[in-house]
């Protein structure tokens, strides 16, 4: 029961990512072709190329790409073309159609029915009539005026806004959406090094599998060799059935072991064709100990991708000081608008064109010194980002030194290890043949057997704990590829 607890300690940690994507071929990749005999390097250039997760960091790239250019469109102001199509018997609408139209003329104010009796008695008078009382003239509601026939409107016109002073604002949020895409283009780059963590590593893990499982079917020939011994010395009467039974269970317990290592290898080959985005059947597997990548404080200080961001996050914080700023400053904006108006659609056009242009300046005098407390605010943050930075700083140098620390001691004991794993391998031969020669029992062999088996598996889980934290530390210095 302890080997099968160890065996799943041994067993390669998998992420959970292959779990929640599905096992099936069918959630692997479309491609149906598998890869045989797959490089590292060729995988990587594989993942590079097909892992779904870097496709989407780089869409978002893409988007944070685009926003910058919106954030820089809006430097250029805006040019609208708007064609209105109307129709009204609105008395106030109409004269207004007319008046946009250049058309308008004394009869629309109803001065045909004001001029013809004003005109009868300017004639009377000539004539020395006496003169007639005009003050009824004023209460006549002219019909022109008041009911006018329906009338079409169309109007054309072009405008452009353009934004001459914003005191800054508009810079700082183009910084910042630039700052913001470089960052981006860091998250794509943290992930990057995480997938070839994740792919490097699973091709160890399959070696190491493969290593264990040759050296556990060795330990199965081995208990078969015994068991075949304990059926002759049985047949002879040297002995017990209960002998031969201790043996078959071993061997069970080490074929299940075997079965188990299999399964997790094809679990492991599942998880690469996942990174992938491609089935991989088979892969050319790696002999030895991951390399230890060459350490720098001052390239560390300068590649991290942690540091990086957040250096560029303290960026963003010191152009978030400048756009509060803004806030105390004015803004100045133009204005230009042209176009034509008739009750046809671009008739007359030059004829009956207009423009209008003017400037426009805008001041905040006060608003309960609100951009004062979001100033504060943003100075605030800054600071705190400041700390944050200093912090990955530190943090990171940390880190580094504990995990030099950490494979130092997997790499000490891993040569222990080996030590243990050979001598527990002589002496599982010696008590086989002292048992054959009847000088000891077979549950002595079997412990040493199994001793045997425990340090293979500590061997194994310490290479493959080992391997993880070189790179591990291969993806904080950010070297790349190891």
């Amino acid at each position: 029961m302890i080997l099968k607890k160890s065996l799943v300690c041994i067993m390669l940690s998998i992420p959970s990512a292959l779990l929640l994507a599905g096992t099936s071929d069918k959630n692997v990749s479309n491609i149906k072709v598998p890869s045989s005999n797959l490089s590292l390097e060729k995988a990587l250039q594989m993942m590079k190329k097909n892992n779904l997760e870097l496709k989407i960091s780089k869409f978002d790239e893409q988007i944070k790409a685009y926003e910058a250019k919106v954030a820089q469109g809006h430097n250029y102001g805006k040019l609208d073309l708007k064609v209105q199509a109307l129709r009204s018997n609105d008395a106030g609408n109409i004269f207004g159609f007319k008046l946009k139209s250049r058309e308008a003329n004394f009869g629309d104010f109803g001065f045909s029915e004001f001029l013809t009796p004003l005109g009868s008695a300017i004639y009377g008078a000539s004539q020395g009539n006496p003169p007639e009382d005009m003050s009824g003239l004023l209460n006549v509601q002219p019909k022109d005026l008041n009911y006018p026939d329906a009338r079409n409107h169309f109007q054309t016109t072009l405008t452009y806004a353009l934004p001459l002073y914003t005191g800054g604002k508009l810079n700082q949020y183009q910084k910042i959406t630039k700052a913001l895409e470089h960052m981006s283009q860091l998250d794509t780059s943290k992930l990057l090094n995480e997938k070839v963590f994740q792919t490097t590593k699973t091709f160890y893990d399959i070696s190491l599998i493969e290593q264990y499982t040759i050296n556990l079917t060795n330990i199965v020939n081995n208990i078969e060799q015994l068991e075949t011994i304990v059926t002759s010395m049985k047949e002879e009467g040297f002995a017990k059935e209960i002998d031969q039974l201790e043996v078959q269970a071993r061997k069970a317990e080490a074929q299940t072991m075997l079965t188990q290592a299999k399964y997790n290898k094809e679990l492991a080959y599942q998880y690469l064709s996942f990174l992938l985005n491609y089935k991989v059947d088979s892969i050319q597997y790696i002999n030895g100990l991951a390399h230890m990548p060459k350490i720098n404080r001052e390239e560390i200080q300068q590649n991290n991708l942690d540091i990086q961001k957040a250096k560029v996050g303290e960026d963003i914080t010191k152009m978030a000081i400048k756009l509060q700023e803004s806030n105390f400053l004015p803004t100045v904006g133009a204005f230009a608008e042209y176009g034509s108006s008739d009750n046809q659609l671009l008739n007359e056009f030059i004829d009956k064109d207009f423009y209008t242009v003017g400037l426009q300046l805008e001041w905040n005098l006060f608003n309960g010194k609100i951009d004062k407390n979001n100033l504060d605010r943003a100075k605030v943050e800054n600071m705190k980002v400041q700390e944050q930075v200093a912090l990955a700083k530190q943090g990171v140098c940390l880190q580094v030194r504990k995990l030099l620390t950490e494979v130092k001691s997997r790499d000490a004991e891993i040569t222990s290890l080996e030590t243990q794993f050979n001598f527990a391998s002589t002496v599982y031969s010696n008590y086989q043949e002292r048992y054959r020669e009847g000088i000891t029992s077979i549950s002595d062999v079997l412990i040493k057997q199994s001793k045997e088996l425990e340090v293979l598996l500590q061997l194994l889980t310490v290479k493959n704990n080992r391997n993880a934290k070189v790179f591990e530390l291969t993806s904080i210095i950010n070297k790349g590829e190891v």
